[in-house]
This record gives structure tokens, C-alpha cells and sequence, in this order.
């Protein structure tokens, strides 16, 4: 049978997707742009539409499967816009489910993934849910605009630590539990880089690496949602989701550092330092 990868032109599906076909799986690559599926897989997995706004799609993206990657979309905030195709996974007697979840969401219920995990639970589906630290790709993605043009890293997480992972590590370690289901039924792991660092520290990291001098601005909440919103034409819903998920990095719900990750995959997590020498034509 096939493991659908939803997501699977994103930051992390696409390694996911890629790391399962290295182990040998017939991988369904779904997504709402099947021009950027084809460019990405061609050949190597099927490619399928998939929205979870379009109870239509489902039943092809479902269709000879019996795995999921199931992550939520950025532009969807409301837990409830996935419960469909939730529903639609346990009419189709899915296997397995590995949701891309958040780091101590199940002590917090205030982003939208802990209510997603509740409801994948309660429907009763055999379920690994992959709970990372914030994604290293956050910053050479979507905060890499004020990096690159004005040398400032625009993010209000005060001084308050992250254990960021690469996006990369996390698609290993989803592809792993997806790859041997029976033995990661009902589990839940947090992933972690190597250590927990302040947004100074990341500011040192990018002006050793990229050679120009970048600064922590650590704005406030209101400041950032009206500058994201108003100037950068960002999604309310996804900006609001960003701001939640801030505000809980400033009660230290993600300077935890675990081991996880190597006790998945037998591999050590890829450091900041690391990632930024890679990824170096983000930043610059």
C-alpha cells in the first residue's frame, strides 16, 4: 500500500516524501499546485490534489492508501477546518497517521495543533505524532525578507530560548515512524536540534556566517502582527497562528532540547550554525 504525504511541496512534506521513497515506499505526493508536485517529483512518486477546504478531493488522494502525513496548512488557523478529512482517513480505514504537531502542545491548548491531536485521537486512528521545535526553515523562509534587506532578524520571542530543528531531520524522523507503523502506534516524540538558542544568538550565527553585521530587533507583539499583516500582505489567520506560537516561546515552552530525534533515526540533529553555512543563499 501508499503513504499520501500532504503537504508534500512544503518545508517539510517534501522530505518526508523524499526520505520515504529512499526506503523503498510507494509515496503519493498531494498538494493544492500539481505543476509544482511535477516539478518537484516527476516520476518518482504519484502526485495528487488534495484540499482540505474540498471534500471532493479526498477520495483520490485516499485512494490504495493506507499511511498519512497529515500537516496543517499555515493559511488554515481553525483546528476544525481538518476534521473532515479526519474523518474522512478513519472512513477509509487509514492505517497509520503521523501529524506534524507542535513542541508542548500537549500541555497547551492554545494553538490549533492540540485540538488536532485530541481529534485524530478520539476518531480512534493509530496515530505517531511528531511534535518539533520550531523549524530552522522559519527563519531562512518567511523571516529571511528582513534578514536579507534591511540585516535584522524581525521575530518577538523576547529573550526567550528555541531549540530549532531543521526541516530536513523532521521529514527523516516522520518517514522512520511511517516506515515500521506497528511500532510506533500511539507515540508521540518531540524533536529537538542539538541546543536551545535566543534570537542574539542567531543574530551572532548569521553575521559570522554570511560576513554582515545582524541585529536582534525583538519588536513587540502588535508591532510585528501590523508589520506582517500591513506590510508584508501575510494571511491574518497564519500571522495570528505565528503570534500564539511566540507568545508560548516567551512562557520557555520551546528551549526544551530532547533526544528524540537520535533515539528515531540513531543520527544527531543538524545545528543552526550548520543549516545557515547550507542554506547561506537565504540569508544573503
Amino acid at each position: 500500500m501508499k503513504v499520501l504525504v500532504t503537504g508534500a511541496s512544503g518545508n517539510v512534506g517534501r522530505y518526508v516524501a523524499h526520505e520515504l521513497l529512499q526506503m523503498g515506499e510507494q509515496v503519493v505526493a498531494a498538494g493544492t499546485d500539481i505543476e509544482k508536485l511535477h516539478d518537484l517529483f516527476e516520476d518518482e512518486a504519484e502526485q495528487v490534489i488534495l484540499d482540505f477546504t474540498d471534500s471532493m478531493t479526498y477520495k483520490k488522494a485516499l485512494h490504495d492508501v493506507d499511511r498519512v502525513f497529515l500537516m496543517r496548512p499555515p493559511h488554515l488557523g481553525k483546528p476544525k477546518d481538518l476534521f473532515p478529512f479526519i474523518d474522512a482517513m478513519k472512513q477509509n480505514h487509514i492505517r497509520f497517521v503521523s501529524f506534524l504537531s507542535l513542541m508542548g502542545v500537549e500541555k497547551n491548548s492554545l494553538p490549533p495543533h492540540h485540538k488536532i491531536e485530541k481529534y485524530i485521537e478520539s476518531a480512534g486512528i493509530p496515530y505517531g505524532h511528531i511534535r518539533p521545535g520550531f523549524f530552522m526553515q522559519n527563519i531562512s523562509g518567511v523571516h529571511a525578507a528582513e534578514i536579507k534587506e534591511r540585516n535584522q532578524i524581525f521575530i518577538p520571542a523576547g529573550r526567550s530560548k528555541t531549540s530549532f530543528i531543521d526541516a530536513e531531520d523532521i521529514g527523516l524522523a516522520v518517514a522512520t515512524i511511517l516506515h515500521e507503523p506497528d511500532k510506533y502506534q500511539n507515540t508521540a516524540y518531540t524533536i529537538t536540534g542539538p541546543e536551545a538558542l535566543d534570537y542574539y544568538q542567531i543574530a551572532d550565527i548569521l553575521t559570522k556566517v554570511t560576513g554582515r553585521r545582524i541585529i536582534y530587533t525583538k519588536p513587540g507583539f502588535l508591532r510585528y502582527r501590523n508589520y506582517y499583516v500591513k506590510k508584508r500582505d501575510l494571511h491574518k489567520a497564519y500571522v495570528n497562528v505565528t503570534v500564539a506560537l511566540y507568545f508560548m516561546t516567551r512562557l520557555g515552552t520551546a528551549k526544551e532540547v530532547t533526544i528524540d530525534f537520535i533515539k528515531l533515526t540513531g543520527k544527531q540533529p543538524r545545528s543552526f550554525e550548520a543549516f545557515a553555512r547550507k542554506h547561506i543563499n537565504c540569508f544573503i
